[in-house]
């Protein structure tokens, strides 16, 4: 499975961006999927996953309420809707895929395949 992320760009705190990954192949309805972000000189970090079904979404404490992940398996691509951005959002952010089931969140080691990542940045 190859997956490209896009929608990534420069917006003021408090603004918003839809980001989108989209999957290659035929089988993206079988995988869970999970975004995560990750800063310079930080760890790579879970911000959001739901599975194949939709049926379970989880979500960092620190976009709880902010963030929106969604899918659409028709189109084999995956969103996260982010609104009420802050600084602190800033990041590279990845969607990823994985076969094994999690419930609401999602270990980095337990993904299978990665995109490239796509830039946030949030100005205050």
């Amino acid at each position: 499975v190859e997956l490209a992320e896009s929608g990534g760009g420069s917006v003021q705190a408090g603004g918003s961006l839809r980001l989108s990954c989209v999957a290659s192949g035929r089988t993206f309805s079988t995988y869970a999927m999970g975004w995560f972000r990750q800063t310079p000189g930080k760890e790579r970090e879970f911000v959001a996953g739901i599975n194949w079904s939709t049926t379970y979404t989880g979500y960092a404490d620190s976009v709880k309420g902010r963030f929106t992940i969604s899918r659409d398996n028709g189109k084999n691509t995956g969103y996260l809707e982010m609104n009420s951005l802050k600084p602190e959002d800033t990041a590279v952010y990845y969607c990823a895929v994985t076969r094994r089931y999690y419930r609401t969140s999602y270990p980095i080691a337990g993904m299978d395949y990665w995109g490239k990542g796509t830039l946030v940045t949030v100005s205050s």
